[in-house]
């Protein structure tokens, strides 16, 4: 599969690979997911009975009923009128006028005794022509003219002040448009009732109903103010989320029916909305895996292998809240607390890295608040999205280097923590009376959310690392045990290679760290890297004992021999089915260099041998790693069998022999820089130092002693 896969990137580019994986998973996300977001609608017509009772699955405004309200208000609101305080003092004053000037008249006329009557009339109407005009509507008639000529100053006086008083009582109070006829006829009967001479009394009533007016007047601006105020009080009419809008059996009236068709729980109403929102949020997480994939650095094997163990595990975890959310309409719990919250989080975390691991988090979450939306949630169930959240994070910041399984267990211990502490604070907040079997069922699920994210962790693990040939820090842990079969066939048959094995893993381990490269990788790949040897033990030097059998043996034979140990280990390493990345470097750690001793030995035989018969077959180092370690086995296997080491000896040894590898062309296929083999050089030379300095010569008497 791995080949397969290979060839299948190397032929369309990693980046057309991963648009057409993130393409598939979207639509898978999509099949699973479009369910929760569809709703609840039903077959329902006006005047049939309920099948079941229907609740608002959100919360809308009913715009109908709530411009009917506010129309009703507005209709309601009284118009505001402006009264006049000043009219009634006008009109008092104006009555006062006429009949004073009608007094004043009167006595200038009855001195002109040359004028006939009706020549006086007419002087006495030119006089009140002032005051009449003003009294919009007054008219009097000759008669009543004659009448005001004709009485007395006293009667004229008694009349004046009756009539005003009776003015500015009437016009004291409300007089509006619509009224304004029966507050005239009420003064008239006032008048009529009061003491004023028969002879005024026609004159006085024209008077008193012409005096009133309206002392009430409609303010529009007002009126309009105040109906926009009441208009504005009203709140919008809103359809509350989780409302009983009708009854299972119910007949559906008219105004149920308009109800559920604004809640678009009608058949025909079903909306596209939410079916659209889960397509922009899945391609919004599909966006950032692209992002994060297509940034990613390392090699195209490592990049294809972690995007397909992320997007599986991300559409398991998925398919894992799907298979929940089918049967949790059967409880009154929420079953999704069940959820392995950090098995997706621990996974991807072993398996690729913190980065990835932390996305996938927040994608399962937000995917989780969709699949687990009840009804009644806006727009996302937030208690398991949080849930998830936390327990996805708590696992990422607590696993820190994990070595052994029992490591996953204390992750997945401290998960159920913070599920139990979460579940605390849903159980608070929801402020709901909880039964103690809910309490005990909310409880169970935060435990079994935890120990279910670390056992199929666990269990899920080997199947990703077999099928996928992913090599993660666990079972790099583990090959490191030296009671592995092969690391104990190594160190039973061959205890000198097994040494020096241990000795260049220290040295390639501190090598690779100082480079920023996989230090536990180079350790335990140094572990197997002469596994080979086991298969002739005695034919290399460090497991000899005085006897070389080189030493009888054609220098082409013993090239053979010892070349073949490299062939001969990823053979014994893929018997053994060991990571790919262990048997390339068994068959990297020497590359393609040349067997300089045999060969220059059966040249000084005088024999004419091909140079390319004496190197090993190789390949080249692929990967920093197996650099490092070409370097470290040669450096180590030197530096042993130097004579009194010393630090400018073993300098000289270390540069002598990485010039040696740069020149030989054997760095060419990996991508490390000479920066980086400086670094190397002095992390070597330092950490050799350290191994052979030099002793204190102790006095003869004390070495005895020791």
């Amino acid at each position: 599969m791995e080949k397969q896969l290979k060839r299948f990137v190397d032929l369309m580019g990693f980046r057309s690979f991963l648009a057409i994986v993130l393409v598939v998973t979207a639509f898978l996300q999509f099949g699973l997911m479009v369910d929760s977001v569809r709703g609840v609608t039903y077959d329902i017509s006006m005047g049939s009975l309920a099948p079941e009772t229907i609740r608002a699955a959100k919360t809308v405004e009913d715009t109908e009923k709530t411009e009917l309200e506010r129309t009703n208000a507005e209709n309601a609101t009284a118009p505001v009128y402006d009264f006049g305080q000043e009219i009634a003092e006008q009109k008092a004053g104006l009555l006062t006028l006429l009949f004073d000037l009608t007094i004043e008249a009167k006595k200038e006329l009855d001195a002109q005794e040359k004028l006939s009557q009706a020549e006086k009339l007419e002087v006495m109407k030119e006089k009140l022509k002032a005051v009449t005009e003003k009294q919009e509507g007054l008219s009097l008639t000759d008669d009543e003219l004659r009448a005001l000529f004709n009485a007395s100053e006293s009667q004229l006086v008694q009349a004046r002040d009756i009539l005003v008083e009776l003015v500015k009582d009437v016009l004291s109070e409300s007089i509006r448009k619509e009224n304004l006829s029966s507050a005239r006829t009420n003064i008239e009967s006032l008048i009529r009732s009061s003491s004023i001479a028969n002879p005024l009394l026609s004159t006085a009533i024209t008077l008193g109903r012409n005096s009133l007016v309206e002392t009430e007047t409609l303010n529009e601006e007002k009126t309009a103010i105040a109906k926009r105020q009441a208009r504005d009080a009203i709140e919008p009419t809103k359809i509350l989320q989780g409302q009983i809008i009708v009854l299972e059996g119910e007949i559906v009236d008219r105004e149920k029916y308009r109800q559920l068709e604004l809640l678009g729980l009608i058949d025909s109403q079903a909306s596209w909305k939410p079916i659209g929102g889960v397509m922009i949020l899945i391609i919004l997480q599909m966006i950032f895996l692209f992002v994060l994939f297509d940034g990613y650095k390392g090699p195209l094997k490592e990049k294809s292998n972690h995007l397909l163990v992320t997007v599986i595990v991300y559409l398991s975890a998925i398919v894992i809240m799907k298979l929940g959310n089918l049967i949790s309409d059967n409880f009154d719990v929420m079953l999704g607390f069940i959820f392995p919250t950090a098995m997706a989080t621990m996974l991807l975390r072993l398996l690729t890295n913190d980065r990835i691991a932390a996305l996938v988090t927040l994608l399962i979450a937000a995917s989780a608040g969709i699949i687990f939306q009840e009804n009644y949630a806006a727009v996302l169930q937030m208690d398991i999205a949080l849930y998830i959240l936390f327990g996805g994070f708590a696992s990422l910041f607590f696993m820190g280097s994990v070595e052994k399984r029992s490591h996953i267990l204390r992750a997945s211990a401290i998960v159920t923590v913070i599920n139990l502490v979460f579940i605390a604070f849903y159980l608070l907040m929801t402020q709901s009376d909880y039964g103690v079997s809910e309490i005990l069922f909310y409880i169970g699920a935060g435990i079994v959310s935890g120990l279910l994210s670390g056992a199929l962790t666990m269990g899920l693990l080997p199947f990703f690392e077999s099928v996928f040939g992913i090599l993660s820090t666990m079972r790099l842990i583990e090959l490191s045990n030296p009671n592995h079969p092969l690391l104990k066939k190594i160190l039973t048959e061959t205890p000198g290679t097994y040494h020096h094995s241990v000795m260049v893993a220290n040295l390639a381990e501190t090598a690779c760290e100082a480079i920023g490269a996989d230090g536990l990788l180079a350790r335990v790949g140094c572990y197997y890297h002469d596994v080979g040897k086991t298969r002739r033990p005695a034919f290399f030097i460090e497991n000899q004992m005085g006897i070389n059998p080189h030493d009888t043996l054609a220098p082409e034979s013993s090239s053979d021999i010892i070349i073949a140990h490299t062939t001969d280990g990823a053979d014994l390493l893929k018997k053994h089915k060991m990571p790919q990345e262990i048997i390339d470097i068994a068959l990297q750690h020497h590359g393609t260099s040349l067997l300089k001793f045999f060969y220059h030995k059966a040249k000084e035989e005088g024999k004419q041998v091909a140079e390319k018969d004496f190197r090993y077959p190789g390949p080249k180092p692929q990967t920093k790693e197996a650099a490092i370690i070409s370097i470290a086995d040669s450096v180590e296997a030197a530096v042993r069998s130097m004579k009194e080491p010393s630090a400018d000896k073993i300098q000289k040894l270390i540069q002598a022999i990485i010039q040696d590898r740069v020149q030989d062309d054997q760095f060419d296929e990996c991508d490390i820089s000479l920066k980086e083999l400086k670094i190397i050089e002095d992390v070597l030379c330092e950490t050799l130092n350290g191994i052979f300095h030099s002793r204190i010569e102790y006095p003869k008497e004390k070495q005895e002693a020791l």
